[in-house]
């Protein structure tokens, strides 16, 4: 995808090199319950992340998402040691790094645009660098997360190493691929400024577990698909092949592709992002519609 630079004017924090946040989730509770609870602010936010398989092995099922339990993850090269002091320096630590700014200086623009023609207000979420450990307004970031947003800061939490994770172990490699999780991101801030968020965190809170996992893949889902809206608004941006690396990153990060690889069946009750289809699906429908309006998962269910 051949997107502008990123403009500098973004807001970038980088806590690489600084040490990390270590392991300490807010909130009460002992046990993985209490624990799992604590990371409602997260759940429901995270790009279909490696972590899910950690999950999956320490509480022998899966609840909601989790992740970050561990350290999980490669160790850090000495350049992702280091950080930025700007934003310039930031962004070009690495290839990886202005990637990620490049496509969240261009959701920046293009969701703030869409809100303008809509007359909302738009207020721009931060892009926040870490390497292994980091910390958030939710708590502890952590590598086996994968990138994930934070509703309470608002910021887009992102290990660069997690975009070889994503060619070398989910097999999806491509510029968009990693553009995508970029933008599914960003869908997650939108869904926060538009009331979805706290919407699905409420179902979460009061409602049975079985609820809750179905209210987190119609947030998913949703981000997925204002993925797409992004992508279909800079149609004019995109290299042929661009769509199908975008689908195969979809597919690779289903719940039911994930589940399979990890424990060797599927639990659809415990699904927290949608299936690979599903994903697939409300990508594509942003890509082709370029509507947000047309993203509503919650009145058309998960298979739309």
């Amino acid at each position: 995808m051949r997107l502008d630079d990123f403009d500098p004017n973004i807001n970038v924090e980088d806590q690489r090199g600084q040490g990390g946040g270590g392991f300490g989730f807010g909130g009460g509770g002992g046990g993985g319950g209490g624990l799992l609870f604590s990371l409602l602010p997260m759940i429901g936010s995270r790009f279909g992340c490696a972590g899910i398989a950690v999950v999956l092995l320490i509480f022998g099922a899966i609840t909601f998402m989790g992740g970050g339990l561990t350290g999980g993850g490669s160790a850090p090269t000495a350049t992702s040691r280091a950080h930025g002091t700007d934003v310039r320096s930031s962004c070009t630590l690495n290839a990886e790094s202005r990637t990620a700014c490049t496509a969240f200086s261009s959701a920046d623009h293009t969701w703030a645009a869409l809100f303008q023609q809509q007359g909302r207000q738009f207020t721009a979420p931060k892009l926040v660098f870490y390497d292994r450990n980091g910390q958030s307004g939710c708590g502890a970031a952590q590598s086996a997360m994968g990138p994930f947003y934070c509703p309470t800061d608002q910021g887009i939490y992102l290990d660069t190493s997690f975009f070889g994770e994503l060619t070398n172990r989910f097999h999806a490699s491509g510029d968009f691929a990693q553009d995508y999780v970029i933008a599914h991101e960003f869908g997650h801030h939108i869904q926060n400024l538009l009331g979805a968020s706290d919407r699905v965190h409420n179902i979460q809170r009061s409602g049975s577990e079985t609820e809750g996992n179905h209210a987190s893949v119609l947030l998913e889902l949703q981000a997925d698909c204002y993925a797409g809206v992004w992508a279909a608004q800079n149609r004019d941006r995109m290299d042929q092949g661009d769509v199908q690396e975008g689908m195969t990153a979809a597919h690779a990060i289903g719940d039911d592709t994930l589940q399979q690889e990890a424990q060797g069946r599927v639990v659809p009750d415990s699904f927290t992002h949608g299936t690979s289809a599903e994903r697939m699906h409300w990508l594509q429908t942003g890509l082709n519609s370029g509507d947000p309006a047309q993203c509503d998962t919650f009145g058309r269910g998960a298979d739309g």
